[in-house]
């Protein structure tokens, strides 16, 4: 795990953990850097799965049920979308009573944004080590967020 620090301790009142399309495989060490500080701390913990748009849609009409006669919104996506399950899962275990929170929209401007909207005192994400070259060339989500993020990051690298 890798974090960016804030040179003076502040207590931590609200988590954000922030996932997306590719977070499946990495639910257990994302829920456990989770559990480490909020149970400690007693923090608030809010899941959010951010979805790209034409993520969204397609992810939106897999996950509706018969019932459903109107389109679903990002919070009800995100509920029933197997990566947030887990993770619930995972933090219930923990002793924790996650939020759940739903958002489309370009990732990293959007999880900053969400960081901002619950005043997070640290974001958990995750992702994958590059190589220099690989981020230059290709650019990297969890890279903007580390740097925009208005709190604390860390950073849960995949196995």
């Amino acid at each position: 795990m890798w974090e960016r620090r804030h040179s003076t301790a502040m207590a931590i009142e609200t988590i954000l953990l922030a996932v997306g399309a590719n977070d499946e495989r990495r639910i257990d060490q994302l829920g456990e850097a989770v559990a480490d500080v909020a149970v400690p701390t007693g923090a608030r913990v809010v899941v959010a799965h951010v979805f790209e748009d034409d993520e969204f849609d397609r992810t939106s009409t897999r996950l509706k049920d018969r019932q459903d006669e109107d389109p679903l919104e990002p919070d009800q996506v995100a509920e029933r979308h197997a990566t947030v399950r887990g993770l619930v899962e995972i933090l219930q275990a923990a002793g924790l009573k996650p939020e759940i929170r739903g958002a489309v929209g370009d990732r990293a401007p959007t999880v900053v944004g969400l960081a901002e909207e619950y005043d997070a005192d640290r974001v958990v994400i995750g992702g994958r080590e590059r190589s220099p070259a690989g981020k230059a060339v290709f650019g990297s989500t969890a890279q903007e967020i580390l740097l925009s993020a208005p709190c604390p990051v860390t950073f849960v690298r995949s196995d």
